[in-house]
């Protein structure tokens, strides 16, 4: 067995990794190899501590990652092997990269064996994580409210993006595992992302007060041809007013102009906002859930 660090130049063999052993549990790859490439470049990963690959007999057998979540003391993790003894290797390595740090970790909630590799470990339930999608048969119906003015963002925008970042670090400070990034941070880690489309930046003002803010990728793009809805937040003093249903088909309507077959999102089933009530009642349907673990290291 031979352990190394992860290059860009391994992405393909590490999506091919991956996209098998997700195929396995829920019968289709997950990610893309976009997806991989923009993980070994963000600004919050660092192979040469971070990552490693593991080979038996000269074939790739497993991939770990601890990346810490910004300047915060919480952790996200992977480990995906093909064999029991990369995945030993491989979890000891992640465990021990941070002390004093919350870890947190992604499990299908159909993959009993990874389920009961972190439990073994000392990680419990913390909530679940459901991705929804919406098909485009037809143009989308526009939402407009009196008072509410849109506009969608480009890499220049420099003040509206400032706006964008405050409502979504607002927005956002309640829900589950997140953490605060300033505009500098969160600018260079959207600039390293090839799934970036500044233009599918949003700003909803109320007049004339920034109120609410979508931010969509490219992600889903080229695996399933949709558009996907990273972040969609709404300030506390503005909720209740229908601005996210707004946003959303403000998006959706994109999507559906850029040739996208559908729009999708994930949900935090215990948001603290009722996110999920609407989303359903816009049409978007559940098809996937993952369950998130953590653990204090």
């Amino acid at each position: 067995m031979e352990l190394t660090r992860p290059k860009p130049a391994d992405a393909q063999a590490i999506h091919a990794l991956i996209a098998e052993l997700d195929t396995i549990v829920v019968g289709r790859p997950d990610s893309t190899l976009d997806d991989i490439a923009d993980l070994l470049v963000d600004p919050d990963f660092d192979p040469a501590t971070d990552g490693w690959l593991c080979y038996e007999d000269g074939r790739l057998t497993g991939f770990g990652q601890a990346m810490r979540k910004g300047r915060s003391d919480e952790v996200m993790l992977d480990v995906r092997a093909r064999t029991t003894a990369a995945a030993e290797a491989l979890w000891e390595r992640v465990l021990g990269r941070f002390t004093g740090v919350t870890a947190e970790i992604g499990v299908y909630a159909q993959d009993a064996a990874q389920r009961e590799a972190v439990e073994s470990r000392g990680f419990t339930y913390a909530t679940t994580f459901h991705r929804m999608r919406i098909d485009h048969h037809e143009q989308p119906e526009v939402v407009f409210l009196p008072g509410v003015t849109v506009e969608a963002g480009a890499w220049d925008k420099e003040s509206m993006l400032r706006d964008v970042h405050d409502v979504l670090e607002r927005g956002f400070a309640e829900h589950f595992g997140a953490y605060e990034r300033t505009y500098d941070e969160w600018y260079e880690s959207r600039a390293a992302s090839s799934s970036t489309d500044w233009g599918q930046m949003l700003l909803a003002r109320l007049h004339g007060k920034p109120a609410a803010a979508l931010m969509g990728t490219d992600n889903f793009v080229p695996d399933e041809n949709c558009g996907y809805v990273q972040r969609l937040a709404v300030l506390p003093e503005h909720r209740g007013r229908g601005l996210g249903k707004l946003l959303l088909s403000r998006a959706f309507a994109a999507d559906f102009r850029r040739g996208r077959v559908g729009t999708i999102l994930d949900v935090d089933t215990n948001n603290v906002t009722p996110a999920l009530g609407l989303y359903t009642s816009m049409g978007m349907r559940p098809y996937m859930a993952l369950d998130i673990w953590r653990a204090r290291l």
